[in-house]
């Protein structure tokens, strides 16, 4: 049906044209990422309802019939058919998959516990084998599949390879690998420094620091939610919110210029978006207070470099308080407050290193939302010390 679809979907497809547009909206970051992360919340929320398999069935049958209309939109035919993006395409799908998969063991796990029965994991009702020889004849069938799908893929499609590099020519967009996309989305919001060195820093040292600073002894050896929901819900939305949909807005949504486009819009290269992005501290001392940047007190120009710093932090010290205050006070206010449990059996370090994690994850979307509805650019821009917040 699908091949029918695509023989017939000519110009903008079977799907009508204000569908589109309101699709190619929607897909705008400011409108698509608020909306899926009231998606994920009401997906935990509701974990024990849409993982049913007739719901979950539904839902897929729905998103395959819309993604085969879609097909016959020639412009969005020629983003998902390029050869580095199918993969990519196979990745959402997987990812779908076993965000489901685990969820749904997840939910039978939690209802067998609340009847006192336990997990399927600690009863013999799960089917256990040996590693030799049923784990590994079945691994070994399943790297022949991937082979043999492998080796078809290399057929089939050809490889995304391009001209030599020639620095009077270069492709627009230029994109990184996908594994790296969500890093080049990040510096539309963040300087190189932090976008590519500090925060995927702190994703490796969290991701290393958790099963230390974990103090839940639940949930080990089986599926739960109900038992680790924090820990769970903490992960999936870095993983899913602040990953996997910057590796999909940038492959997809990103086109000539790095300008948004619609997965229906044509990727024209003579786009112009206005922006009109301005510092914190522009918005403060200009455009609130109506006067100049301020000078150091006692700063002169006999001074020199002293005065010129002075300058640089009176500049920006709202920019410097706000972000002081950002890391200082949500710590000893959670502790008191809704995470007090959370304190009183993890200690001072342990917890104090969890939030500063959460903080610096939360980074992101907060500076993603003052960009999109104050056109702040930076809280803090010192580039005469290339330190840009």
């Amino acid at each position: 049906m699908l091949s029918l679809l695509l023989a017939e979907g000519h110009g903008g497809g079977l799907i009508p044209a204000p569908v589109r547009s309101a699709i190619d909206r929607l897909c705008d970051p400011q409108y698509f990422l608020p909306l899926f992360f009231v998606a994920f919340v009401a997906g935990l929320v509701f974990y024990r309802k849409w993982t049913q398999p007739k719901v979950a069935g539904g839902i897929a049958l729905a998103a395959l019939a819309g993604f085969g209309l879609a097909l016959t939109n020639h412009n969005f035919l020629e983003i998902v058919e390029r050869p580095d993006n199918i993969p990519i395409v196979g990745m959402l799908g997987l990812v779908a998959f076993f965000t489901w998969y685990s969820l749904r063991l997840a939910a039978v796990n939690d209802e067998r516990i609340e009847k006192g029965e336990g997990p399927i994991e600690k009863t013999g009702s799960n089917d256990r084998v040996l590693v030799w020889p049923d784990l590994v004849f079945s691994e070994f069938i399943a790297l022949i599949l991937c082979t043999v799908l492998l080796v078809v893929w290399a057929i089939a499609v050809k490889a995304p390879l391009e001209d030599p590099a020639n620095p009077f020519k270069t492709p627009n967009p230029s994109k990184a690998p996908w594994y790296f996309l969500g890093l080049q989305e990040m510096l539309v919001y963040y300087d190189p420094w932090l976008a590519g060195v500090v925060l995927p820093g702190l994703i490796i040292v969290g991701l290393c620091a958790a099963p230390y600073i974990d103090f839940n002894p639940k949930g080990n050896g089986y599926y739960t939610f109900k038992e680790r929901r924090f820990a769970i819900s903490a992960f999936l939305f870095g993983f899913l919110n602040l990953w996997v949909v910057m590796v999909l807005i940038g492959t997809f949504l990103r086109g000539p210029n790095w300008n948004v486009f619609g997965p229906f819009e044509k990727w024209d290269v003579h786009k112009v978006v206005v922006l009109n992005n301005v510092n914190l501290s522009e918005g403060f001392w200009i455009g609130w207070l109506k006067t100049g940047f301020p000078a150091w007190f006692g700063a002169s120009p006999a001074n020199g470099s002293l005065a010129q710093a002075g300058n640089v932090i009176a500049r920006e010290l709202p920019g410097l308080v706000l972000v002081l205050l950002y890391l200082a006070v949500p710590p000893p206010v959670l502790a008191s407050t809704v995470m007090k449990g959370f304190y009183k059996r993890m200690g001072f370090i342990r917890f104090n290193l969890l939030v500063f994690l959460m903080l610096s994850m939360m980074c992101l979307p907060i500076k993603m939302i003052l960009r999109w509805t104050l056109n702040l650019k930076y809280l803090v821009a010192m580039p005469e010390w290339f330190l840009n917040i």
